[in-house]
């Protein structure tokens, strides 16, 4: 690994250090009273062998035992409730950072764009909750008190073997120096190393979590050692460099330790000379050592918050690189006209796209240019193309997934600008292709979208996606918890646009509705279709023109743009892609003349 990744000199700059202090400075109060009864516990600890010797000089002294002897059990109930005290305090400080940390975390991921979200594996952003703000419960609490404690401890400890014995601590300070010298030197590596292994932790997260989303087709391809061998492959290098982390921070150890025995056997040649010549009473010579002992108190305490410090402070940088996605305008940002300067043309469409062009990303080729449609407040509106045609970007668009860089999109009559993302999407009901369910029960699924729905509007939307009879079925029925085992992909479609419908939506948004459900169901499905665009408009994006021919208009895009516009039989006969689209499908040139399901307007891509 190149020297550059090792050095890890920025761990403790003062910018990483800030962002650190910003998940600490909103419990300061607790921070200060963690750090004072920090203060007062280490206090009692000094006071100890300085009582110890005041035991010693009253037995050479045949003066009466009853003084220390109280003063030490003071100290000790005292110094134990202290400790106590401190340590629920910081425990539930860290615990109240961390759950502070996740709540922003979660909060901006659902706030965010779609775009800034898929961009990203899914497995890293759950570690980012997960692993990373557990890094900071120890950093942003009690690191920063621990540090500061052992500091001062290690400088009180000195003070008091100055008071005892100045050769003494000479030789004690000689040897502290050695050990923060070397201790000093291991550190940026053991933080360069633990950094690294979170990051591959990350990816491991990543990794895993989108082979096991594909599980049937890794199966199917007989890829399970193959993917095993990528998945352990970034385990490994987690396991690389935290035994890099390890091995150095043992070292790190090794040098504390040895370095303070080799204090204590200073101190004992040292003490024992001076001793036997008259010039350092036995008392003060055992109370010397006992703070000697006492050193690796404070420097334990100091590496060891040092180590977690600098794991916090990483894990702080890869938290609040999520301030950098992009977030969806808030309810404050719409603007607004005055009231009564608009009003809903009843005869225009209900959802505009003027010149509308757009990317996914600054330095991207344009999505979609030049978009000019209309869509009318009731019937089909039919749009296809070939693979990357830009449908699926016009679905985004229309959602507010992503925004126009050129051109407007209206709603009422009314720009896009005008309205915040929530009031769009009240409008607007959707069903992807994947039909994915959410966490949880049938019915709780159903009412997603409308909590509030009752138990009879339920029953209806099931009875038109033809789910009653699967449902009543069910040894659960609507409490059924929906996971990939309890129902088909075809009924987690129904599923969805059941949950879709509950509701009369101004706009039914459909990506390929029936790619997943069997031919009595496709019947049902369009049928629903057909009774909503008489309602309302409906928009399907769909693969498959044999579920659009019907459509009243037909919009065929290509590389971005709409090309042409019509009815099948106008397509037909007028554009050549479209031809060759429904060649290829193997729908006859005449299809348009056969009875089929009415079906909605579509759009794919």
């Amino acid at each position: 690994m190149p020297v550059a990744e090792e050095t890890g000199s920025d761990q403790l700059s003062w910018g990483r250090l800030r962002i650190l202090w910003s998940f600490t400075r909103p419990h300061l109060g607790k921070l200060l009273l963690g750090l004072l009864l920090a203060l007062i516990g280490s206090a009692t600890g000094l006071a100890s062998p300085m009582v110890t010797k005041w035991v010693l000089d009253s037995l050479g002294g045949s003066a009466s035992l009853a003084g220390p002897v109280i003063a030490l059990g003071v100290l000790l109930v005292v110094g134990s409730l202290i400790w106590l005290w401190q340590w629920i305090l910081l425990g539930t400080l860290g615990e109240r950072i961390v759950l502070d940390a996740r709540a922003s975390i979660v909060r901006r991921l659902f706030r965010a764009t779609v775009p800034e979200v898929t961009r990203r594996p899914i497995g890293e952003l759950v570690a980012r909750v997960t692993s990373d703000t557990l890094l900071l419960h120890q950093a942003a609490s009690a690191s920063l008190i621990g540090l500061i404690n052992g500091t001062v401890m290690l400088a009180g400890t000195l003070i008091l073997m100055g008071v005892l014995d100045l050769v003494l601590l000479g030789a004690t300070v000689g040897a502290v120096i050695v050990v923060a010298v070397l201790f000093g030197a291991l550190m940026p590596a053991i933080a360069k190393a633990q950094e690294r292994s979170q990051e591959h932790l990350g990816r491991l997260g990543g990794l895993l979590e989108g082979t096991l989303r594909a599980i049937r087709t890794v199966k199917v391809s007989r890829a399970e050692e193959r993917q095993s061998a990528r998945v352990l492959a970034e385990a490994g290098e987690v396991a690389r460099f935290s035994v890099r982390a390890a091995r150095r921070e043992a070292t790190a150890w090794t040098v504390v330790w040895s370095g303070v025995q080799l204090a204590i056997i200073l101190i004992l040649g040292i003490g024992a000379a001076r001793v036997s010549a008259g010039e350092l009473e036995v008392s003060s010579l055992i109370a010397f050592l006992l703070y000697a002992f006492g050193l690796m108190g404070p420097i334990t305490e100091i590496s060891q918050n040092v180590t977690a410090l600098q794991s916090g402070i990483a894990a702080a940088g890869r938290i609040r690189q999520i301030d950098a996605i992009e977030l969806e305008s808030p309810a404050a940002e719409a603007v607004r006209r005055h009231p009564g300067t608009a009003r809903p043309d009843a005869d225009g469409p209900v959802l505009e796209l003027r010149g509308v062009s757009a990317r996914y990303g600054p330095d991207a080729a344009p999505a979609v240019r030049g978009i000019d449609l209309a869509v009318p407040r009731r019937g089909h509106t039919a749009i296809v193309g070939p693979s990357g045609a830009g449908k699926t970007t016009i679905f985004s668009l229309v959602l507010r997934f992503l925004e126009p860089q050129e051109g407007e999109l209206s709603l009422d009559g009314r720009p896009y600008r005008e309205y915040t993302h929530a009031e769009i999407r009240q409008r607007l009901a959707y069903v992807e292709q994947e039909a994915p369910v959410v966490p949880g029960s049938i019915r709780e699924n159903l009412l997603f979208t409308y909590p509030d729905a009752s138990e009879e509007e339920i029953r209806r939307v099931l009875a038109q996606v033809r789910l009653t009879a699967k449902i009543d079925s069910l040894p659960e029925g609507l409490e059924t918890s929906l996971t990939s085992s309890s129902v088909s992909g075809g009924e987690r479609q129904r599923i969805a646009l059941a949950r879709a419908i509950l509701r009369t939506p101004e706009v039914l948004l459909l990506d390929e509705a029936t790619a997943q459900i069997d031919g009595l169901t496709e019947v049902a499905v369009h049928d629903v279709i057909q009774a909503r665009a008489a309602e309302a408009a409906v928009v399907t994006v769909a693969h498959r023109l044999s579920t659009v021919i019907d459509a009243d208009t037909i919009v065929v895009m290509e590389e971005g743009r709409i090309r042409a516009r019509g009815s099948h039989a106008e397509l037909l006969a007028s554009d050549q892609l479209y031809r060759e689209l429904v060649e290829a499908l193997r729908i006859a040139a005449d299809a348009d003349q056969t009875p089929r399901p009415a079906v909605a307007a579509t759009v794919s891509g």
